[in-house]
């Protein structure tokens, strides 16, 4: 699409004279005799840029300008004043002009004005379009889940992401920890700051310090400059600590340190530096155990669980593999230029009773598998891999039949019993088919209200 320049100015001979002066250029020249018409304008079209005059009858060129710095994103403005009336100019800078120009015009500067106008109104779409991918992607709307569990834990991570708390997340891996620490820094005040993420378990001891706090010329043999640190880097952001549980017990007290104070030093360094960073932690482990066996702090430990979240692993959000299934065959129809329009109900039954010891991740990688491979526009059940179709699985059809307008729990509650009703009432069984404990299937049997199986 042609970049879009709007010319105003109630003055017929000057307006025409402007306009004539880009009719060679690249742009989509619109013009308007006066305010009125520039905003009628702009009411309809799309307009990048706006050279106008100031002073015009009726409806004059602050007024243009204030209309220009409501649109989103608003449109570039270069006011055009006379050479005496420099606070007019000054004003409407300060109002959200762009720039200013006075006559006589100086077309060549005009033109580089103009110019700069465009590459700003650029960068400025490219600023919305950014932020809109991110929070399609890392916001609350961009982490799958519609179970009751995962509700309550995307309403509690709203309520404290404009916090300033420490937060300990765990869970499974493969349950989507990273994600749910991006959103709640994409939905802080944080949002506009880094977001670094550490796996503490893919550094040795002997780098993971260095690379956390940074360290200074000579620390140690092959320090030949000074380096700044992750946390340096995350300055005002937050830094995500993935596997805290990896971390030497070294680190574990310059780690409490910083939560405690604020302030670290690096590697070799003798000045305290001061961060402003928020700390979200990630664990595949239960670090209560873990503080209990003597492989991590207490004292720590009870400095991370400010505010605690604990991910169900995908075997106990049946509800949520549908959801997550259509979004990674969507996504990997894009990227492999298929058209995959449906999925059949017997391919869904099996990958809703298959117990998915990778959780999503391993979903997601046999979704991206399936979607490759696929030749048909339905994905039918010779797409699956072997595991799974070997798998000895139940087709419970009925749990893709319910009417709309039940709650999750009364979709859970249905699938139970269906499942039940089909192994003749082996909870063992059932267990099994569910991808979960038979001790978990009692509780929810009890919670569920279901007496009998």
């Amino acid at each position: 699409m042609a970049l879009r320049l709007l010319i105003v100015d109630d003055q017929e001979e000057n307006l025409n004279s402007l306009s004539m002066s880009f009719r060679r250029s690249d742009y989509d020249i619109l013009t308007a005799p006066g305010g009125n018409a520039a905003i009628n304008l702009l009411k309809e079209n799309d307009v990048d840029v706006v050279i106008t005059d100031l002073k015009m009858p009726e409806v004059d060129g602050m007024q243009v300008l204030s209309y220009c710095t409501g649109l989103t994103p608003p449109a570039a403005v270069i006011v055009v004043t006379a050479f005496g009336t420099i606070e007019s100019a000054v004003e409407a800078l300060k109002a959200g002009a762009f720039d200013y120009i006075t006559k006589p015009i100086n077309l060549n500067e005009l033109r580089v004005l103009v110019e700069k106008a465009f590459e700003h109104r650029r960068l400025q779409k490219e600023n919305i379009y950014l932020h809109t991918e991110i929070n399609k992607r890392y916001g609350f709307e961009g982490v799958i889940g519609q179970t009751a569990e995962m509700q309550r834990i995307f309403e509690k991570a709203r309520l404290i992401a404009k916090s300033k708390a420490t937060i300990l997340i765990e869970g499974e891996s493969g349950t989507g920890k990273d994600l749910l620490a991006r959103a709640i820094h994409y939905n802080s005040p944080r949002a506009r700051k880094p977001f670094i993420p550490i796996h503490c378990a893919a550094l040795p001891e002997s780098l993971l310090e260095s690379e956390i706090f940074g360290h200074e010329k000579g620390a140690f043999t092959g320090a030949i400059a000074r380096k700044e640190g992750l946390f340096e880097l995350a300055d005002g952001g937050t830094v995500f600590l993935d596997e805290i549980s990896e971390i030497p017990p070294s680190v574990q007290v310059k780690l409490l340190r910083i939560l405690e104070t604020k302030e670290f030093m690096r590697v070799g360094g003798v000045k305290p530096l001061q961060v402003d960073i928020r700390v979200i932690c990630a664990t595949n482990k239960n670090l209560a155990e873990e503080v209990e066996e003597g492989r991590f702090r207490e004292d720590l430990y009870y400095r991370l669980n400010v505010i605690s979240f604990t991910i169900p692993p995908l075997r106990n959000r049946l509800a949520d593999i549908p959801l997550f299934v259509k979004s990674f065959v969507d996504e990997f129809a894009r990227e492999n230029g298929k058209t995959i329009t449906s999925i059949s109900k017997r391919t869904m039954a099996q990958l809703m009773a298959y117990h998915w010891p990778g959780n999503i991740r391993e979903l997601r990688n046999c979704i991206e598998s399936i979607v490759v491979f696929s030749q048909k526009e339905e994905i039918d059940t010779d797409a699956l891999p072997e595991y799974l179709r070997s798998a000895e699985t139940k087709e419970i059809s009925n749990m893709f039949n319910c009417p709309l307008g039940q709650s999750l729990d009364m979709l859970d509650k249905r699938y139970i019993q269906e499942t039940l009703m089909q192994v003749e009432g082996n909870r063992t069984r059932a267990a099994e088919i569910l991808g979960i404990s038979r001790r978990t299937l009692q509780r929810k049997l009890k919670e569920l209200g279901i007496e009998n199986g």
